[in-house]
């Protein structure tokens, strides 16, 4: 069983999803939720859960400081994997460097399109639309010292309509994410309690797409197959 601690910066839909996909089976528990402020809706999901918290203020702060007192908290836990869910600050190298590759996130596009510095949020979706581009999605990989720069484990793309806003394009990927990020969560958690290190998901086969009518019930069951999850 590996222990996972969540960073989260807003209201927590994905730390929500990952509590709900937690279970015995799961080889990973939330022992920890961390956060750069106060009064947001991950420490309240993480509350209701019944699991410790922390906030960790940046602004202000030195990167070595911030460093410091995350690593002190994930030891006090245990924690064996990280996981960011909305989390947009940038990690200092004090806290990447001890848990390197152990550190995961999941972004709203296929990158290494549409990232980087100050692309979260609907920002990417934005940015999308305004390029015209046909096919967009999901992407969970390591995290590093840049902006979602890591190398990638997982992507699921996502077809952009025609008449698709940033809201309705967010409202699709942010399915997807949903179910993605779970399973790629348990693909990493039984490397880590194996001592192996994390390596992209063996998708074969063709991508998967979300259809307009949604994730449906075959998609999930495919991506369980290929993360060898019975």
């Amino acid at each position: 069983m590996t222990a996972v601690a969540v960073f989260a910066s807003g209201a927590g839909s994905t730390l929500r999803a990952l509590l709900e996909h937690e279970s015995p089976a799961t080889p990973w528990r939330i022992e920890l939720v961390v956060s750069d402020r106060e009064g947001i809706g991950a420490l309240e999901h993480a509350r209701l859960a019944g699991r410790p918290f922390r906030v960790i203020p940046v602004s202000g702060r030195t990167p070595d400081a911030v460093a410091g007192d995350t690593v002190d908290a994930l030891t006090e836990h245990g924690i064996g994997l990280v996981v960011l869910a909305g989390y947009l600050r940038l990690l200092p190298p004090g806290l990447v460097g001890p848990y390197s590759g152990r550190i995961l996130n999941v972004h709203p596009s296929l990158l290494p399109a549409f990232g980087g510095q100050g692309m979260y949020g609907d920002r990417v979706h934005h940015a999308v639309l305004a390029a015209e581009a046909r096919v967009t999605g999901t992407s969970v990989h390591l995290v590093d010292e840049e902006y979602d720069r890591g190398r990638i484990l997982a992507q699921w793309p996502v077809p952009v309509l025609p008449d698709d806003t940033p809201g309705t394009l967010a409202a699709r990927v942010q399915e997807v994410e949903r179910a993605l990020y779970p399973l790629v969560v348990d693909h990493a958690a039984r490397r880590v309690a194996q001592g192996e290190a994390i390596v992209p998901v063996p998708m074969a086969g063709p991508h998967f797409i979300l259809p307009p009518g949604g994730v449906g019930s075959a998609l999930p069951e495919r991506l369980r197959a290929a993360l060898e999850i019975p």
